[in-house]
């Protein structure tokens, strides 16, 4: 074991890796707070420079893009009301009205903390518990996948805000937004109205442009963001103790839900985010203001997709499986340098497997620090005059929704869902649950289509399957907890 470690320490020791570990997550910063450009296409783009480099420092330098870019989102997310990427759609809902009361320093410092304590306890159960997590997510099949994916719609009723039943409305028009493409069974094409571009679904980041940044761009009455003043807000802090006290045992909890949800091969951080800022509203104590600036809010979803990014990691090393998308390039860069993770990665190459879970807990403290040193410069672009941001928003935003695919078409998603994202604000539709409903839709269709054929066509595939029981009914308590705790809000508001 001794060898294993000071084989481990001299790959660590090596000052290319410290070069790349810099320059992956500055880059990977950068690509997450520009609008269309996601962890996965960053880590993507980075495969190719990674030929010449050696497997240590190659690996370093990817998974610095993937951690920085999964907190790179959460800047403009807070500052503007754009997510940079879809895992930091959770974030704004209470990071944008935070902003507004010129409270941007803290929101970043906060989300900095959450972040590096989701990381943190993800790497820690990464190191301890892989082999355990991995066989546990492994035991998910299709009733399974698809309790889970009803387990998620139904913590939208906490995503409602005022009203239920508008909350319910954008669901359903959020998972009939999913249905959009080609059937994932039969592989009939439904709903594409002529639109050949169409055909793999509704474009999800063009949509969450949409619905976000363009919608905010069009918003004409929308609050102004507040430029930074020494009396309203400090360039640079740390995060307050009463934060820190507040958020502590929801930032835990949200790592652990993170952790799991990463490590559910399909899941990834967007999944992770919304079902810890969902879990944390369910259990809302008095005083908590969830929707309007709630320091829990960013807590939990902040700690909960960077956990996510640990999880991912999971079945990647332990099983050769990836977790998300992200993961899925990352295998990729292991085979084109020589090395097939798995089961006999710890086996074959040990000091290497460790040397990267070292890595991983060094980003997440890299990025933590990068946060805060770069915050004061960040938020120096609230000073600029509202009809210039505005404009760099929108081009910023078209940029990124045709970069994805290079596609004109996914401007015009993105412009379709800003309209309508104006229009959902302004009727008071929330749009995080069609969001949720767009993301989880997808995931509950194929599954729920894969277990009817898997049992011949009988519903009663959930009953040979203890665990997915445990999740639906745990859909059944989160709905009725949630009607519950709103009629005794309503009843002791008169």
């Amino acid at each position: 074991m001794m060898e294993v470690i000071s084989s481990s320490a001299a790959l660590l020791l090596s000052p290319i890796v410290w070069l790349c570990l810099l320059a992956g997550v500055t880059a990977g910063m950068v690509v997450g707070a520009i609008p269309g450009l996601s962890a996965t296409m960053g880590v993507a783009l980075l495969v190719p420079f990674t030929f010449e480099l050696e497997i240590m420092p190659a690996i370093t330098l990817l998974l610095g893009v993937y951690c920085g870019a999964i907190y790179g989102g959460t800047i403009p997310a807070i500052l503007f009301r754009t997510p940079g990427t879809p895992a930091s759609a959770a974030t704004l809902i209470d990071g944008y009205p935070m902003m507004l009361r010129g409270e941007a320093g803290r929101a970043l410092s906060l989300s900095a903390f959450s972040a590096l304590i989701g990381g943190v306890i993800g790497t820690l159960l990464l190191i301890c518990l892989t082999p355990q997590i991995s066989r546990f997510a492994l035991s998910f099949g299709p009733a399974e996948f698809f309790a889970l994916a009803v387990l998620g719609l139904s913590l939208i009723t906490a995503l409602s805000g005022d009203s239920l039943l508008k909350g319910a409305i954008a669901t359903v028009a959020g998972l009939l937004c999913a249905t959009v493409g080609m059937d994932p069974v039969s592989g009939y094409p439904r709903f594409l109205f002529g639109s050949v571009s169409l055909m793999e679904g509704m474009p999800f980041i063009p949509v969450l442009i949409g619905l976000f940044a363009i919608a905010e761009v069009f918003s004409i009455n929308s609050d102004p963001p507040v430029a930074p003043s020494e009396k309203r807000m400090k360039l640079f802090e740390l995060p307050h103790l009463s934060d820190i006290k507040r958020c502590g045992w929801t930032t835990v909890k949200s790592a652990f839900i993170g952790t799991f949800t990463g490590s559910t091969p399909g899941a990834g951080a967007d999944i992770a985010a919304f079902l810890c800022y969902s879990a944390a509203c369910q259990q809302a104590k008095e005083g908590d203001n969830y929707g309007n600036g709630e320091p829990k809010g960013i807590a939990a979803a902040e700690s909960g997709k960077t956990a996510a990014t640990s999880g991912a990691m999971i079945p990647l090393l332990s099983l050769g499986i990836p977790g998300d998308s992200v993961t899925a390039v990352l295998i990729g860069a292991f085979i084109l340098h020589g090395i097939q993770p798995g089961p006999l990665l710890f086996q074959q190459h040990a000091p290497l497997a460790y040397a990267i879970l070292a890595i991983m807990l060094c980003a997440h403290l890299l990025v933590f620090g990068m946060a805060l040193s770069t915050a004061s410069f960040v938020t120096q672009a609230l000073k600029i005059d509202r009809r210039f941001l505005n404009t760099g928003i929108l081009l910023l935003s078209l940029m990124g929704a045709y970069a994805l695919r290079s596609n004109l078409v996914d401007c015009w998603v993105a412009l379709g869902f800003g309209v309508l994202g104006v229009g959902m604000r302004r009727s008071g539709f929330p749009a995080a649950p069609f969001l949720l409903a767009l993301i989880l839709g997808g995931m509950a269709e194929t599954n729920l289509r894969r277990a009817l054929v898997l049992s011949h066509g009988s519903l009663g595939f959930v009953f040979h399957r203890p665990l997915a029981i445990g999740l639906l009914l745990l859909s059944i308590f989160f709905v009725f907890a949630t009607i519950q705790r709103r009629r005794g809000q309503r009843k002791k508001n008169g």
